[in-house]
């Protein structure tokens, strides 16, 4: 009995240790469409028998480390046939796969099983996804197809309203996004002071944005990041789609360079209802154009280089007397190259310069301002083992700002010609970032970046008694500029001020079941660079400006903690997400500030402190022939600006006050119904509690002057926002799967065309000599009409 129980375990421990030492091979390659060979960004892999898998990555590369055996593995995709091979893995295998289009993926728009739904296993949360097809599905104001304009009607996301720039995520301000175009920068989204946004939809495989939980691979702003990629092109043969509107076109080609190696992507946008200005005796003009362009090619297995580009432009003008010009350009040539099966890497060396221009003619004198930057980047990523999974890298970027240049338009023109000081600066950071999955139902992710900035030596930067730049006037309880005490001068090389922060990240996912799981995460995030503006909309005026003496450096902390869970064999899904951020050294500005043409923009700023909390509730229907999704977001989004000294009263007085992207309540609905095969149904209504605004509450009269009296900052609200959008898809020949295929989008913007306050000026009536509050109103309804096509 005893040499029974001493074999029986000497049997089970050495079958522990083959088991523990059974070899393990790595099975990596690329998933791609089959009719171009784009590659295809987070499709899943999955071997069922092992209930594990993987997804791509942005360049469509995996790598799965198994045991040796025999394992049925499966290929799943939004829009495309799924693939399911059985493979034998006795050595280091390379398998690429390709998915054909299902015939259903063009029916299938709103958000469905793999692609727009935050996997239930995976700690990432706070995070939306998108397709194109989805966004051009939505209705926007004259039949534009908008990714701004579709991000804003997730939940936690919002804008300033009509005609302003950007978005606005968890009440923090539009300068608080990353946005980022093929990782480089883009730092104006927008066109025509925010009616049209600055990505061409067709141009676009995939986009990201990221709410909180966000990965350390990602930094320098302290509110968001918006990760957008450009498609490669198709390098199996020629193709061409684009769509006619009434005020703006767009046209995309693609083809291979090197057939099934390279390929490259040219796409354009222009509006031109200006051009018909002319007929009503009208000079003014008001256009945008852009190009997308990129270059892809595969070297070998192992190394694959795309050279990418974008250049937008925007032109205002009134009559001749006013004329508005800025754009962005950005370049990047990157190079993949795979070490291993277990190791990739991303060389990347970008270049993104933001450019604006004003020029006045009735005073004679043109303004030019920017922003350009040198960003390298060297991204790798290695597979570890299918439980950890490491990313890890460095980013170094080189800036130059340029806050103004003023010269004369004509010779006699009696403005001197002026150069504000030009500023340098230099941030560096290394991150890395940790996916551990603990168990089947426990997975972390995990990460660390340092950063660092270094205000770099510039021509002259002035000196303030006690280094402050502002004072307090007791007498009248009010703050003014400080005058310098003098001036010093630095050679490009010498260092102003430096900043170095850690920012530790982490999100957990606990599987409840198969159907539902629970979330947390934390992050810290610095923002070194600041836009100095007291607008919504972009102007020439609007003023980046680096950290450095006297601004210090935007430090966040945020937390999240969410649920979700499918329904209904995943036809529906769940979402619920509560989050609480506060910001530190959050600028504000002093009563009276004056931006324009300030060469010492610290006299006119104090910093403060931010913080926003709320509630998101998404609810997703997800299969059928209606599809579609409701988001409510109830937050909160403050600001305050305490004194420096108990003497000082700071901004309202040190109290808390709403900052400008406080919204209280926002509802928005997305709905998609097929009526049948030709015609589909598409609608969104948003509604939003008015933007916070300072009105007077009062007057006095000073020297037959009537002087107005305002309230506490922010203390008055414009009327709520509210809007319904519908469109009507017309497809004449849906059965058609090759040569020439087009669409028909016929849609009313506002439909029960509500007159929604962009603003309201307070002034005297000239006629009457009463005090009047004045709306502007940008948009009533807007029908349009567009035809867009493809072969």
């Amino acid at each position: 009995m005893k040499n029974h129980f001493i074999w029986s375990l000497i049997v089970i421990c050495f079958s522990l240790f083959s088991l523990h030492a059974q070899e393990k091979y790595t099975i990596r390659g690329t998933i791609s469409e089959e009719k171009s060979n784009e590659t295809l960004i987070g499709v899943n892999i999955i071997i069922p028998e092992l209930q594990t898998g993987a997804t791509t990555n942005e360049y469509g590369f995996f790598s799965i480390t198994l045991p040796e055996g025999t394992y049925k593995i499966v290929i799943s995709y939004l829009g495309y046939t799924s693939v399911s091979q059985t493979i034998t893995l006795t050595e280091n295998m390379t398998k690429n796969f390709s998915l054909t289009e299902a015939l259903e993926s063009l029916d299938a728009v709103v958000i469905t099983d793999d692609i727009e739904k935050l996997n239930i296993q995976k700690p990432q949360m706070s995070v939306n996804r998108l397709s194109s097809s989805t966004i051009k599905e939505i209705p926007v104001v004259l039949g534009e197809a908008d990714i701004i304009k579709a991000i804003t009607l997730l939940p936690g996301v919002t804008t300033a309203g009509e005609g302003a720039s950007g978005f606005n995520v968890r009440g923090g301000a539009a300068d608080q996004n990353l946005i980022l175009l093929d990782e480089a920068t883009i730092y104006n989204s927008s066109h025509l002071f925010g009616f049209f946004s600055v990505f061409n939809p067709d141009a676009i495989k995939d986009l990201r944005l990221y709410k909180g939980g966000i990965p350390a691979r990602y930094g320098g702003r302290v509110s968001s990041v918006l990760d957008i990629y450009q498609k490669e092109g198709n390098n199996k043969g020629f193709h061409m789609n684009g769509g006619i509107g009434l005020v703006s076109s767009r046209l995309l080609l693609e083809g291979p360079i090197k057939k099934e190696k390279g390929s490259f992507l040219l796409g354009g946008r222009s509006s031109y209802a200006h051009l018909f200005l002319p007929l009503f005796d009208n000079t003014s003009k008001a256009y945008f154009y852009d190009l997308n362009t990129k270059l892809s090619y595969k070297l070998n297995d192992r190394n694959n280089i795309y050279l990418s580009g974008y250049f937008g432009r925007d032109v205002f003008r009134i009559e001749d007397s006013f004329e508005n010009a800025y754009g962005n350009s950005v370049l990047n040539f990157r190079w993949n190259h795979l070490f291993s099966d277990k190791l990739f890497a991303n060389l990347s060396l970008i270049y993104s310069d933001y450019d604006y221009d004003l020029k006045l003619n009735f005073v004679e004198f043109d303004w030019k301002s920017g922003i350009r930057n040198f960003n390298l980047k060297y991204d790798l990523k290695h597979y570890l083992s299918q439980k950890i999974k490491l990313q890890y890298g460095l980013n170094s970027i080189y800036y130059k700002f340029n806050p103004g240049d003023i010269n004369p338009t004509v010779p006699t023109s009696g403005v001197n010609p002026f150069k504000l000081t030009d500023k340098y600066a230099f941030e560096n950071a290394f991150y890395i970032d940790v996916e551990h999955n603990l168990s089947d139902k426990l997975a972390l992710s995990y990460g660390l970046r340092l950063s660092t900035f270094h205000r770099l030596g510039q021509d002259e930067l002035n000196i303030y008694e006690n280094d402050q730049a502002v004072n307090f006037n007791e007498d009248f309880q009010v703050y003014e500029k400080a005058d310098p005490i003098g001036t010093e001068t630095f050679k490009r090389s010498d260092v102003i001020a430096s900043f170095a922060n850690l920012e530790p990240r982490a999100a957990l996912s606990y599987q409840l079941n198969s159907e539902s799981s629970v979330k947390a995460s934390y992050n810290r995030m610095s923002q070194y660079l600041h836009l100095l503006s007291n607008t919504n909309s972009p102007t020439p005026l609007d003023i980046w400006t680096p950290s450095g003496k006297y601004i210090k450096p935007q430090l966040l902390d945020q937390v999240a903690i969410g649920y979700f869970r499918n329904l209904n064999s995943n036809r529906y899904s769940l979402e619920l997400e509560s989050f609480y951020k506060k910001v530190q050294n959050r600028i504000d500005y002093i009563d009276g500030a004056d931006l324009v043409a300030n060469n010492a923009i610290e006299q006119v700023i104090l910093n403060g402190r931010a913080r926003s909390y709320g509630m998101e509730i998404l609810i997703r229907k997800n299969e059928g022939r209606f599809k579609g999704w409701l988001a409510y977001t109830l937050s909160k989004s403050e600001q305050q600006t305490p004194g420096r000294t108990p003497a000082e009263t700071g901004i309202n007085n040190g109290n808390w006050y709403r900052t400008p992207y406080d919204k209280t309540h926002d509802i928005s609905f997305t709905g998609s119904y097929d009526l049948n095969e030709k015609w589909k149904l598409n609608t969104n209504f948003i509604f939003q509690t008015g933007q916070p605004v300072t009105f007077p509450n009062g007057q006095y009269e000073y020297n037959g002057l009537n002087i107005p009296n305002f309230s506490d900052r922010n203390a008055d609200r414009l009327p709520s926002y509210n809007r319904l959008d519908i469109a009507f898809n017309y497809t004449p020949k849906p059965d058609r799967r090759s040569g020439w295929q087009s669409y028909w989008v016929f849609g009313i913007y506002n439909v029960y065309n509500r007159r929604n306050a962009a603003s309201i000026s307070f002034g005297q009536n000239q006629e009457t000599g009463m005090n009047e509050a004045t709306r502007l109103s940008i948009f009533g309804i807007v029908p349009s009409v567009s035809y867009n096509f493809k072969f």
